[in-house]
């Protein structure tokens, strides 16, 4: 199984982003049923949730919420997090997670970095 994020960059505040999470070797049944998430992390600071989704169910730190937006594509085996409004504060490297049903497999894809300047 294999997690690849894209979609970082170097923006201005008030821009957008949108991250991609594409997931390999995940079966449908799986990918529906799990909680797919992104976190973000800073020099010096744990990795926090950022949001996540499980089925249609979605939950979002205070931080973020009214301006990013999770989803998810089945058929695709793909999380997107768009990021809209952009703050220097949400400058960091973006994670994807995916935790399998019933406690099982808890993986991770590489960081993507998105940088917010002011």
């Amino acid at each position: 199984v294999q997690l690849q994020a894209s979609g970082g960059g170097l923006v201005q505040a008030g821009g957008s982003l949108t991250l991609s999470c594409k997931t390999s070797g995940i079966i449908l049944s799986v990918f529906t049923t799990s909680e797919m998430g992104w976190y973000r992390q800073t020099p010096g600071n744990r990795r926090e949730l950022v949001a996540s989704i499980t089925g249609r169910n979605t939950n979002y730190i205070d931080s973020v919420k009214d301006r990013f937006v999770i989803s998810k594509d089945n058929v695709k085996r793909t999380v997107y997090l768009q990021m809209n409004s952009l703050e220097p504060e949400d400058t960091a490297v973006y994670y994807c997670n995916v935790k399998y049903p019933n406690g099982g497999r808890d993986l991770w894809g590489q960081g993507t970095q998105v940088t917010v300047s002011s």
